[in-house]
């Protein structure tokens, strides 16, 4: 009865278009009444094929398992091994990706060097130079070296243990950074030689080069700078996952550091975040194929970022034939971005715990993603950084129970022999069979 009316006739219930869907359709109506495309932060959205797609296959009778209490699995890793006299080692294979003083507030930074220290890792300065704070609390801190130059010298090149040329990001490969003008403060402006509270684009490309030799010529020129004491990471957007690699290598990189469309971002249009680039999950084993190909894999390390969440992924990452992996949301997170504590705050700015999309706007409630020193004093970097410390120790504790229940005694020792596929989709990106099958969509022979 409660499908028909008054008269007893069927009702007809309407269907909403797949196409044109609510937020959608509240897009096109934001879009024809300002006449601007849409700017926010944080990553993309949208459902794609991630890890956990993929399932690992606990050892049995074919593989024997290790005993988690009497049994050692190691997790440390060193990057730089190629030509850098000085590798960074580090005790665990997460680091912390790139964020800069601007997107993210002076205490931020200080937190995630605390935390990144405390468990035996290393930070990254991001776009707009090297803070006191974060050099001064990170054991290992690695320079972003970027198209805007905004902060960088030679001095504090030679401060770095290792240093990051940035020729893209995954949310917005082939696009250029924004920072508002409302995050623009007089420290901020200072550092970067920017008017005060005036929007800020970065460029999308490197002043002084056009192409991969280009880039070796650069390379080169930071060795020399830095007398070849570092490393020399190169870090694009998940885009062409094999060339890029490949040309990296080619150019003297001793890691290359590949970022997939799920790596956020604090400002960029909502288009790019949404409809460019790669699935992190799609781009490892391509990346991997090509260092396999060259003879370097292992010598020139890879570091897989964009999406990474919990010891799993890291898991998934490292069987897929990573090295380590950067994690810079769930850093954020585990500071205490977005908790649910201040959703009245994240309301009055028309958004929500869990969305991720107020980092531009510089009024960050739980101080992180600002500048406002009212707001920035809120977060307690010690405390903050203690947090981060604990995830980075269970992210690091869950790994070893699935490399141990896989029957390894090293997290690098996890392979993709290990995994299987929920989707085809899965299956086609990370090169692993169907769950139930010994297939793989384009698997040769079949």
């Amino acid at each position: 009865m409660k499908d028909m009316d008054d008269k007893g006739i069927p009702r007809t219930v309407p269907l909403q278009s797949a196409t044109f869907t609510n937020p959608i359709n509240a897009e096109i109506r934001r879009a024809a009444a300002t006449g601007i495309y849409d700017i926010r932060g944080g990553g993309a959205k949208r459902k794609v094929p991630h890890f956990d797609d993929l399932l690992f296959l606990g050892a049995s009778v074919s593989r024997y398992p290790l005993e988690g209490y009497r049994e050692r699995c190691d997790t440390s890793v060193t990057l730089g091994t190629r030509f850098a006299k000085k590798p960074i080692e580090l005790d665990i294979p997460i680091t912390i990706a790139g964020m800069s003083f601007g997107a993210l507030s002076g205490p931020a930074k200080e937190a995630l060097g605390r935390g990144a220290s405390a468990a035996g890792t290393s930070t990254t300065t991001g776009d707009g130079g090297m803070t006191p704070e974060e050099r001064g609390h990170s054991s290992k801190l690695v320079y972003q070296y970027l198209p805007s130059r905004y902060g960088m010298n030679p001095n504090d090149l030679r401060k770095a243990d290792a240093i990051e040329i940035v020729v893209g990001q995954g949310a917005k490969p082939g696009g250029g950074g924004m920072l508002l003008g409302q995050k623009i403060s007089d420290r901020v402006a200072e550092m970067r030689t920017l008017p005060k509270g005036i929007d800020q684009r970065s460029a999308c490309r490197h002043p002084d080069w056009t192409g991969p030799d280009d880039l070796e010529i650069k390379i080169l020129e930071l060795r020399e700078i830095t007398n070849w004491q570092v490393p020399i990471y190169v870090k694009v957007g998940a885009t062409r996952p094999y060339y890029d690699t490949a040309l990296a290598v080619k150019a003297g990189a001793d890691v290359v550091v590949m970022d997939g469309m799920q790596g956020g971002t604090a400002a960029t249009q909502d288009v790019f975040i949404e409809h460019v680039g790669l699935p992190t999950l799609a781009c490892i084993r391509p990346a991997v194929q090509a260092l396999q190909d060259l003879g370097v894999h292992r010598e020139v390390q890879l570091v897989i970022s964009g999406g990474i969440r919990t010891g799993a992924d890291v898991a998934k990452a490292l069987a897929l034939g990573a090295d380590a992996v950067a994690i810079g949301t769930a850093a954020l997170v585990a500071l205490g971005d977005n908790d649910p504590k201040w959703e009245a705050e994240y309301q009055k700015l028309g958004s929500t715990t869990g969305a991720y999309d107020d980092w531009h706007e510089g009024r960050d409630p739980a101080g992180i993603t600002t500048q406002d020193p009212d707001l920035a004093a809120r977060l307690d970097p010690v405390d903050a950084g203690r947090r981060l410390r604990n995830y980075l120790k269970v992210m690091t504790l869950e790994a070893q129970t699935i490399a141990r229940a896989c029957g390894h005694n090293h997290l690098h020792n996890l392979e993709p022999e290990d995994l299987c596929a929920l989707t085809m989709e899965a299956a086609a990106m990370a090169r692993v069979p169907l769950a139930g099958t010994s297939w793989y969509p384009g698997k040769e022979g079949f």
